[in-house]
């Protein structure tokens, strides 16, 4: 990883409905599998890979995400929380939190309720090889929303598989690759600049604006890696066994 990768942006502030009544009175970031909560997961993988900076956007029970990364001494990386009076959605959640990337070429945004054990590297690598602004995880995996790719995964179009929707912003032949976003994305810091003026937007959005003025954002299939998102019940006991390992390393016991 190149010495510049050391900031990230984890996506916290979001209701957790698809896990009430669990999330009623306490944040979906701090719902615990094995006893280690969503959020130190995370944290503790962006570590591993070498990032020393995040951001946490906190808005549901916010206080209670503040308090519990404080009295893990911050998991001795510099950690800013960007507090959200209302929701402004992925794009806008990240726009808030500019300021903290105004120093940096390039960063990782990554959702609280994924696990994954995928190299965050190619994502970046990706980056490098490319003239994209952003690289999107992606899996060949059944889903409700697609993204829509051309032969050299360059985004070209979303689609909703449940709604009919289809959004295409560049027309390409023969057909475009339907692949699943994972929520984990590398972006670079002049994305900020193609963002709407509006407050409550999606990063989705963005990116197809940015595609539909031929600035490039590229995908990066991981189905070779694992993969879970964990916002839904079901999947948090499917969790405990698909991520065994991530309970037995030393960092979660020196933590807990």
């Amino acid at each position: 990883m190149s010495k510049e990768v050391r900031k990230a942006m984890i996506l916290a502030a979001g209701l957790g409905r698809r896990l009430q009544p669990a999330t009623l009175n306490k944040p979906k970031a701090l719902i615990e599998i094995k006893g280690v909560p969503l959020l130190q997961i995370v944290i503790e993988r962006l570590k591993a890979f070498g990032i020393r900076e995040i951001i946490i956007n906190v808005h549901h029970h916010a206080g209670q995400i503040m308090d519990f990364v404080r009295k893990q001494n911050r998991f001795g990386l510099h950690i800013a929380f960007s507090v959200e009076e209302h929701l402004l959605d992925t794009g806008g959640g990240l726009k808030k939190a500019r300021w903290f990337f105004e120093d940096c070429d390039r960063f990782l945004l990554h959702n609280v309720d994924i696990l994954t054990d995928m190299d965050y590297g190619l994502l970046f690598r990706r980056l490098e090889s490319t003239a994209a602004l952003a690289a999107l995880a992606v899996r060949r995996r059944k889903t409700a929303r697609y993204l829509l790719f051309d032969g050299q995964m360059r985004l070209v179009g979303w689609q909703n598989k449940k709604t009919g929707q289809l959004k295409v912003v560049r027309r390409i032949f023969p057909a475009f690759h339907p692949f699943a976003f994972s929520g984990i994305q590398a972006l670079r810091p002049a994305v900020f600049d193609y963002m709407p003026k509006e407050d409550v937007f999606s990063m989705i959005d963005v990116y197809l604006n940015l595609a539909y003025r031929s600035l490039p954002v590229t995908g990066v299939i991981t189905d070779a890696y694992r993969w879970l998102d964990v916002g839904k019940p079901q999947s948090l006991t499917q969790a405990a066994t698909l991520f065994s390992d991530f309970w037995h390393s030393d960092a979660h016991h020196e933590s807990s």
